[in-house]
């Protein structure tokens, strides 16, 4: 489950965590009436609160919203009705929106801050070596952090967490040379981490960015932007946070899979991925990004589930028309292959296959699984690793054109 801007904030806010002073508005006057509290004089920045990154290298699909993003600076408060009338109503397309876009019903109005650098931090979950781990990278005004991970992978710090007790001081300073900072900006760094440190084990996230993060002339950090997911597992555990979900920001195949307790992704790019693990996942999508070939959405069918929950979230990847060829990749644990493999006939028998379909299993009745899928006269493609699955699908959706 993710949340808004704003709600992240306010969450991180109560971790000693410096935000700058805003509110939410979800009218042209409610706005003036905010950014007045914010600051007398300003200037002020006025966000759309979508739940997308690249807001402000977004662009709104109706006209009379303008050319500029989703976050805009504006220097008078006559400004800040006329451009909320504009932003409010209209639908923001990003990178992480796709062409539909999103409608934008409320806006976050802060005060301006004025920063000497900037920098991105993250929390997320290494799947792969069992660990929480701690990302921060310079970057500049116009630098995004997902190109940063492709072209300059050496510029992102790493660093594993324990998931009890605090940041060494050691990391911290570890993450001061790293930055750069001066000296002045240690205690808030400090504070800083530790506060996502303590919202990431408190709420049960899944992953925290901060982007940017800014340095002030004091040397205090701040956080300018925010965004928090929350493993939905144990949002039973977390009810307030439960409240803050905003149904009306997922799609149609968002809700759906949430009912099954899938996590479900949409991006910008032509692949459906159907896994057990968002590490592998993240595998996919580095071997697709090795081949110029995007992502355009990722399933996760997680274990527990029966033929017809792995059917219908099958049927999830299938029915998005952004998808141009499907990949399956599951590594069979306590989730069996041969469940995945009658999942797959049931779908296909009742939406169709009309896009290539490759399948890898690995695991848990894999044999079982190969032999329901080879005997089905699907035209279903099997690979044996990873790096095949992806060969073979890009290969097939080539020549699919």
């Amino acid at each position: 489950m993710n949340i808004h801007e704003y709600q992240a904030k306010k969450i991180l806010s109560q971790y000693g965590i410096k935000i700058p002073r805003g509110g939410v508005a979800y009218t042209p006057m409610e706005a003036k009436r905010v950014a007045a509290r914010c600051s007398l004089r300003g200037p002020w920045v006025l966000k759309a609160q979508i739940q997308s990154g690249a807001r402000n290298q977004g662009y709104f699909l109706e006209k009379k919203a303008g050319k500029k993003g989703g976050i805009r600076l504006i220097k008078s408060r006559r400004e800040i009705v006329r451009q909320a009338e504009q932003m409010l109503g209209s639908t923001l397309v990003t990178v992480q929106t796709g062409p539909k876009g999103k409608l934008v019903s409320r806006l976050y109005v802060e005060a301006f801050t004025k920063v000497e650098s900037l920098f991105y931090t993250g929390l997320a979950i290494d799947r792969v070596n069992s660990a929480l781990t701690l990302l921060v990278a310079p970057i500049g005004a116009d630098e995004e952090i997902t190109q940063l991970a492709v072209t300059a992978p050496d510029k992102i710090l790493k660093i594993r967490l324990d998931l009890e007790g605090e940041v060494s001081p050691q990391q911290v300073q570890e993450a001061m040379e790293f930055l750069k900072l001066p000296p002045k900006s240690a205690k808030s760094l400090e504070t800083f981490i530790n506060g996502l440190h303590r919202v990431f084990i408190d709420y049960d996230a899944t992953m925290i960015e901060t982007n940017p993060v800014g340095v002030m002339k004091n040397g205090e950090v701040v956080a300018l932007d925010a965004k928090i997911s929350f493993d939905d597992n144990a949002l039973y555990r977390h009810q307030d946070i439960q409240r803050l979900q905003d149904e009306y920001e997922e799609s149609d195949r968002e809700l759906q899979a949430s009912k099954f307790k899938f996590n479900y992704s949409e991006f910008d790019g032509s692949i459906g991925c159907i896994v057990n693990g968002d590490g592998l996942a993240l595998a996919a999508l580095d071997l697709l990004n090795a081949k110029n070939t995007g992502m355009a959405c990722f399933l996760n069918v997680k274990g527990g589930v029966d033929k017809d929950k792995i059917a219908s979230g099958i049927k999830i990847i299938m029915t998005n028309p952004r998808v141009e060829g499907i990949l399956i990749n599951i590594l069979g644990g306590f989730l069996r292959c041969n469940l995945i493999a009658d999942g797959i006939i049931a779908a296909a028998s009742e939406v169709g296959l009309n896009v290539p379909l490759v399948v890898r299993f690995e695991g848990t009745n894999k044999d079982e699984a190969r032999e329901i899928l080879e005997n089905s006269h699907l035209p279903i493609i099997l690979a044996d690793t990873m790096q095949d699955a992806v060969d073979k699908l890009v290969t097939a959706v080539e020549e699919s054109d």
